[in-house]
């Protein structure tokens, strides 16, 4: 026995796994070999897919309806809200929704109970089958055949070699009747009769397995079937789920609006008036023109109308976050806030640049481009009305509504000093903005470039209000404002007027890397997230400015220390500054410094803007100093986009209130 052991393994070390393949492959058809190689990944799919399936439970697995809702986590949070809606008011509309989501959060663990069972029932059980009995029993019988198959090739094997010895004994003189043929002839005889023996379980064992096979082909689609049940399962669970929370939701909200009569729009909560979409909140409201836009509008018109630099001065912020609040939650109770038009004016800019969209659409972004690089003011006209025409309708509203609003506020720049110029420069980039492209290197430049472009787009609307939307317009259109008699008084609040220049040598001082600015869609949504102040003074900070105006007033001390330091030493001072990049370059090697994380901020274009733009900084244009916005257009125009900067601010005090923001 122990020689026989021996001589198997040897065998098997021979043949390796290959021969025992081999082994049953003989007895198999070419179908059913593929049928056998498909066992063992079915029994591994089989197996992974129960155990992932069953760690997805939340109930007590094999519990029954009642043992498993207690576990259940939904059932848990039901419990809670049943003892916490006891303390409330059972009439309040708080009491009420809280015992509504008790019932249905209970409803709900329940619909989960019963599809867990379903699922251990119909899914888990048949997995478990297949994968801990069927489908071994069937690698069992393989196994065997395997073991019978190699011990009937090793005893064939050894039956050749006794027959050969019996041979060899015979031709050396071992005649019949002597003891070696006899003890050979039994040894042959005894090897036959196991040989046969071995032959007959093969087949019977070979019978088993083939059967095995064709039961398990014949069967697959049941097992696929376990995997679409699945679904099946899944798909019934979320379809009771949905309809018992659509039929709680229904009554909930209808119990909610009759135990609050006010208009919905008065229960609409503060996130669905400020940054949802437009077309979102007007559904909801069931409104054409925004509720803040007409509320500020009609504010503005009973109070603001000649307050000077509205929408570029600043409203407190805790002014701002009550209005903004006040707006979503009673916006009938704003009688308040007139007084203080900045503040209206601050929540109208707040609620156009928090939209998800600008009102002018991303759609068209690229048509009010082209249709502001015109030259021809016909053209340019025609153009801006076939856009105009292509708005969806609600934007269409909105947006006529509010330039035939900006229109009438130009009307009074004599007093309140907002041109179309100016009020475009403020509201603009709240109005339109490119959609965001992230890894597009070309969006910054691109961003600067369209930011004049839209500040363009938005004056021509303006000036041309009456033809582009033509018709008078009630602007308290839901009559839910009440509208008090424009007062034809200015207001009495001091008016911010521009300060001289003023001449202030400061010794040379190595500028600090500014801070990063926050990524602005729009170039100026920045700017309008703090409203602009009135103009700061003009101060001399650099060296002689290449190509300079001798007629440049504000530039009168320029390179008074350069020509003290000269005088005391009698040496003539090398200046090295804008728009030469060689100061930056010796800034960044010894600091450290990185110009795509620098601003340079300056209030001219041939010298700050340009040297910005060489030294590879992003550039802003502050206008509260020598160049204006009009010559940035002349340049854009011209193609000279070196002297066109990526942003502008209306002063520096704007900048630092957005860069800490």
């Amino acid at each position: 026995m122990m020689k026989r052991q021996l001589h198997r393994m040897r065998q098997l070390a021979h043949t390796g796994s290959l021969g025992r393949t081999s082994e049953t492959a003989e007895f198999l058809g070419e179908d059913l070999q593929q049928v056998e190689q498909r066992l063992e990944p079915a029994k591994r799919a089989a197996h992974n897919v129960h155990k992932r399936l069953q760690a997805c439970l939340q109930g007590q697995s094999g519990a029954d309806m009642d043992k498993r809702v207690k576990k259940l986590p939904l059932m848990a949070l039901s419990t809670t809200m049943a003892e916490s809606f006891k303390e409330l008011d059972p009439d309040s509309s708080m009491g009420k929704a809280l015992e509504m989501s008790c019932a249905i959060q209970n409803q709900l663990a329940r619909i989960l109970a019963e599809f867990e069972m379903t699922l251990e029932r119909d899914v888990l059980q048949p997995l478990s089958r297949l994968s801990e009995e069927e489908l071994p029993a069937i690698l069992k019988h393989k196994k065997s055949l395997q073991k019978l198959v190699s011990d009937w090739n090793m005893l064939k094997s050894r039956l050749s070699q006794a027959a050969k010895n019996s041979g060899s004994n015979q031709g050396l003189g071992g005649g019949p009747g002597s003891y070696s043929h006899t003890t050979t002839a039994n040894k042959v005889e005894t090897l036959k009769e196991e040989e046969e023996e071995l032959k007959r379980k093969v087949e019977q064992c070979k019978d088993e397995y083939l059967a095995d096979l064709y039961h398990f082909a014949t069967k697959e689609d049941t097992y696929a079937n376990y995997f679409i049940h699945l679904m099946e399962i899944q798909a019934d669970y979320h379809r009771k789920s949905l309809s018992s929370l659509d039929t709680a939701l229904a009554e909930l909200r209808e119990n909610h609006s009759q135990a609050d009569p006010s208009p919905s729009m008065m229960a609409a909560p503060f996130s669905r008036v400020y940054g949802v979409s437009l077309g979102t909140h007007l559904q909801e409201l069931g409104r054409d023109i925004a509720l803040p836009i007409e509320a500020c509008v009609v504010m503005l018109l009973s109070e603001g109308m000649k307050e000077e630099g509205l929408f570029r001065l600043a409203a407190g912020a805790s002014v701002l976050k009550r209005l903004k609040q006040m707006m979503a939650s009673d916006p009938r109770s704003l009688q308040e806030f007139c007084s203080d038009p900045h503040a209206v004016a601050g929540a109208l800019k707040s609620y156009l640049r928090e939209l998800p969209e600008p009102l002018m659409t991303f759609d068209l972004y690229d048509d009010w481009m082209r249709a502001a690089s015109l030259k021809e003011p016909g053209a340019r006209l025609e153009a801006l009305q076939e856009v105009c025409s292509r708005l969806p309708r609600e934007n269409f509203s909105n947006l006529r509504y509010l330039m035939k609003f900006l229109a009438r506020l130009a009307e009074e720049q004599e007093v309140n000093r907002m041109t179309p110029s100016n009020i475009a420069i403020v509201l603009g980039p709240n109005l339109l903005w490119p959609p965001e492209k992230e890894g597009d290197p070309a969006q910054l430049d691109a961003a600067s470039v369209s930011s004049i472009q839209v500040v363009g787009v938005v004056e021509a609307l303006i000036q041309n209000a009456d033809t582009l939307f033509p018709g008078d317009i009630n602007f308290n259109v839901s009559g839910l404002f009440s509208v008090p008699t424009p007062q034809d008084k200015v207001s009495d609040r001091p008016a911010s007027e521009e300060l001289p220049s003023v001449a202030m040598p400061t010794p040379a001082v190595v500028p600090s890397p500014a801070p990063t600015p926050a990524p602005v869609a729009a170039k100026e949504r920045a700017e309008s997230e703090t409203p602009l102040r009135p103009a700061s003074p003009k101060f001399s900070r650099s060296p002689p400015e290449a190509g300079a105006p001798a007629e440049d007033t504000a530039r009168k001390s320029t390179g008074s220390l350069a020509a003290a330091v000269e005088t005391a030493s009698g040496r003539q001072a090398l200046v090295v500054g804008k728009p030469s990049p060689y100061m930056f370059e010796c800034i960044t090697e010894h600091f450290s410094v990185d110009p795509s994380r620098t601003l340079m901020v300056g209030d001219r274009l041939e010298t700050d803007i340009l040297f910005g733009h060489h030294c590879g900084m992003t550039t802003v244009l502050t206008l509260t100093g020598v160049s204006r916005l009009e010559e940035a257009q002349a340049y854009l125009a011209a193609g000279q986009h070196d002297l066109v900067p990526h942003y502008y601010v209306e002063s520096i005090a704007d900048l630092m209130e957005g860069l800490e923001d």
